[in-house]
Formats: C-alpha cells, structure tokens, sequence
C-alpha cells in the first residue's frame, strides 16, 4: 500500500522525530561515558560532530546529495582531528548511526553516479577509521568496528530500497502498458470498425450521386461536396487512429505522429473549404524541432481553427503563423470576427473564458513544454491564440520515487 499526501508528510515527520530522539540520546550517552572514562573535554570533538552530521540526516531531504558529502566530510575531518589531538576514535557511535541514514538515503533515491560516490566516501570514512586506531591497542577497535558495519547496513539499505522502487516502477510499467493495449484493441475494434463504416458509406453515397449526375452548379453539388468531406475526413481519422494504436501497442513500424508544416498546410487547405479564407506563414526550416514541440503546434493550430468555425461565425479571414524566436518557436492563430459576432460564452465555451476543454487541453500541452499561452480578444477586433514554445533542452525535473518514502 502507498501512502501519499498528508500520510506521506506525517510518516516522514514521526521518522525524523524518532531519528531525532535516538540521535539525542545516542550523543548524551556517549558523552556522559567519555567524561567518566577519559575525563576532561574528550566528549566534546564527539558531541559536536555528532550534533552537526544528526542535523545533516534530519535536512537530508532538501539535498540528498549535497549534505550526504557534508556529512562524510565533516566525519572525516573529526577522524584526522581525533587522531592528532589523542582523544577517543571517531565517528562516535551517534555520527556512524547519523552517516548510516545519509548513505542509505543517498544509495536509495539519487542516481547511479551521485550514489556510488556516496558510497565511496562512506567507504573512505570507514578506511581512515581504522587507519586513526591502528597504532593503538585493540580494545580501541570497537570504534571502526562499529563505523563499517554501520556503513555496510546503510548500503544494504539502501540498495534493498533501490531495489523494491525499481521493482515498483516496473509493476507499473506492466500494468500501464496492459491498460494501453486494452484501450488500442478496443479502438481498433470498435471505433475503427464505425469510422471504416462511414468512409463505405460516404463512398457509397458519392457513387449514388455520380449516378443521378451533378453537374456544377446544379443543387446536388453541394451535397456532394459534403459527402466528399465526410469521406476525406474520415479516411483522415482512420489514418490518424491507425496510428495512435500502433503507438499504444509500441509498433515498431507505427507511422510516425509528428506532424510536419505539410500538414499544417493540409489542415488549412481543409478548412479553407467549410470556413474563411486562412493567411499561412511558416518558416522557411521547420526541422529539426523535436517531435512533441511539432505535435503541439499543429494541435494549437488546429483547436484554433476549430473554436474559429464555432464561435466566430462570421470571421471573414484567419492568420495563421509560425515563426522561430529566439529560443523557440511562436504561434499566432487570430480572427478577424467582430466581438458580436462571436458565440455567447456561456454557451459556445468560447476560448480564453475558462468553459469547455478546448482551451485547457491546449493550455495543457503547451504548458507541458514549459511554454506559454495566451488567448483574448484582439485590441483592433478579432481574437488570437498566442502559443510560446521552447525548442531547446529542457531542465531536468526532480524525480519522486513511487510509494513512501524512508522514514
């Protein structure tokens, strides 16, 4: 079972509460046996190093990395101090338990190569452990003792999360890739087998007409027109379903899904037929943009043109452009339609009013990229969608493993 929200905060909070208390009382402990034994400030070097690595483990979440490396370094420097100044071996027990949830954190969720120095520098404590206690008596070996194998259960801690997170993320792999086929099959099925219906009766229909004859201009014609676009939109649609299944399915030889600047020009050229007339600037090199940013932009023009046909019916033209910028590439879908013109937003879920999906589906994907949108009325009349959108490399995003985190 996960546990996620305010469970996941809760459980985080009661296991640095308890790390905390163990830590305290580890560090009192210790020092009160040091003053006993050895006398004098000998517990202080520890105390104060077991102070500062405690508080490390209990900040470990805002820097995995960074107070994992500070951590060792402030245990390696109390090593060489406790050896040039005489007093008890470091790390004390409450820094070798504090180190231990550092590496263990670190092993667990940072990548391959900040984990495995982590590691390394565990392993460089526990060397100049016992390297400080060599030219003593045995009896002071307890201390590296008990540095490696607290070390040596952080890795297998760590590695053991590792592991089940991996374990994890590969049952949800499973599970989403069966969910993908179950949806291609039922779109191959049933939704494939509806749309090849209407194309055969599409085609069907402009055979009937041939037959009956349509001259130009006669009253059939645009009968047939409409049947033509009925049987051109659908073989589109079946072209475009066809290849969203064989992306569900991970088809080695599906067609590729990013559309180029042709079919922005096909797109265009189809609504010019049902629509008003469409100013279409692209640049003179659209490659070489990755393929989401391609398929974005064609859905931005496309959502625009299609709230256009909806809510400015009497539009009378529509620009349409697509320039590079600096780091990236703009596009502006705008109308020429009068603010009467347009559908009531209360019913016709006209752009930029927040109703209907249209608008947030854009905003979604144009967002995803960390680009921009903007959609309003224009100041000399009209309306236009703006769309940013970055071409070069993204930032990386934090990654969350699945599932609760260690306490």
């Amino acid at each position: 079972m996960h546990i996620t929200g305010r469970g996941a905060a809760a459980a985080q909070l009661s296991g640095d509460v308890a790390l905390g208390l163990v830590l305290t009382g580890t560090l009192l402990l210790t020092a009160t046996a040091l003053a006993a034994s050895w006398g004098g400030s000998s517990w202080l070097l520890g105390l104060c190093t077991g102070t500062v690595v405690g508080a490390l483990a209990l900040l470990r979440r805002r820097h995995r990395f960074g107070t994992a490396l500070a951590g060792l370094g402030v245990a390696a420097v109390a090593v060489v101090v406790a050896r040039l100044a005489g007093l008890p071996g470091e790390p004390s027990p409450a820094t070798a338990l504090a180190l231990a949830v550092l590496v263990a954190s670190a092993v667990r969720v940072l990548p391959a190569g900040q984990a495995t120095t982590v590691a390394g520098g565990g392993l460089v404590v526990v060397v100049g452990s016992w390297l400080a206690a060599a030219p003593f008596t045995s009896d002071v070996s307890v201390v590296p003792t008990v540095v490696t194998a607290a070390w040596l259960c952080a890795l297998a801690a760590g590695l053991l999360g590792r592991l089940l997170v991996a374990r994890r993320e590969a049952a949800v792999d499973r599970v989403r890739r069966d969910e993908r086929l179950a949806v291609a099959r039922e779109l191959h099925d049933v939704v494939a087998h509806h749309i090849t219906g209407i194309v055969v009766q599409a085609q069907a229909a402009q055979l009937l007409l041939a037959r009956g004859g349509t001259p130009p201009g006669s009253p059939a014609q645009p009968v047939a027109d409409a049947v033509a676009g009925i049987e051109s939109a659908g073989a589109e649609a079946l072209t475009s379903l066809r290849r969203v299944v064989g992306l569900l399915r991970d088809a080695d030889d599906a067609s590729p899904v990013a559309p180029g600047p042709e079919e922005l020009t096909v797109l265009v050229d189809r609504f010019e037929t049902r629509g008003p007339r469409v100013d279409l600037r692209l640049p003179d090199d659209a490659t070489g943009w990755p393929p989401e940013v391609t398929t974005t932009v064609y859905r931005v023009v496309q959502e625009s043109l299609t709230n256009v046909t909806r809510h400015a019916p009497h539009a009378r033209a529509v620009s349409v452009t697509v320039e590079r910028v600096a780091d990236g590439v703009r596009v502006e879908v705008s109308d020429d339609a009068p603010a009467r013109g347009r559908a009531d937003p209360d019913r016709g879920h006209r752009p930029g009013t927040g109703q209907g999906y249209g608008l947030v589906g854009m905003r979604e994907r144009v967002e995803a990229l960390d680009g921009t949108l903007a959609a309003g009325p224009r100041p000399d009349g009209g309306w236009s969608v703006v769309a940013t959108l970055p071409t070069g490399p993204r930032p990386a995003r934090p990654v969350r493993a699945t599932g609760q985190e260690e306490p």
